[in-house]
């Protein structure tokens, strides 16, 4: 199930950061789409590999700063 949210969450993030910071400096010029997809299929794979190693470390510190927070209150 992680493996699957970590496949979702990339793709997500992938896709979003990709269309974000090729909108934002070149605007729609004509062939735009082409050069997002290109992008786009190119960070999926870096994004979940990423995801891979720092998706355990996440869990991890948010486990300990929430027993840390139900210990304080």
């Amino acid at each position: 199930m992680i493996l699957l949210a970590q496949l979702l969450i990339s793709c997500m993030m992938a896709f979003m950061m990709t269309f974000l910071f090729s909108v934002m400096p070149l605007g729609f010029p004509e062939g735009w789409m082409a050069i997002w997809m290109h992008h786009y299929l190119t960070a999926w794979p870096v994004a979940f590999i990423l995801s891979l190693g720092v998706g355990p470390l996440a869990f991890k510190m948010s486990s300990i700063i929430m027993q840390r927070l139900a210990r304080d209150i």
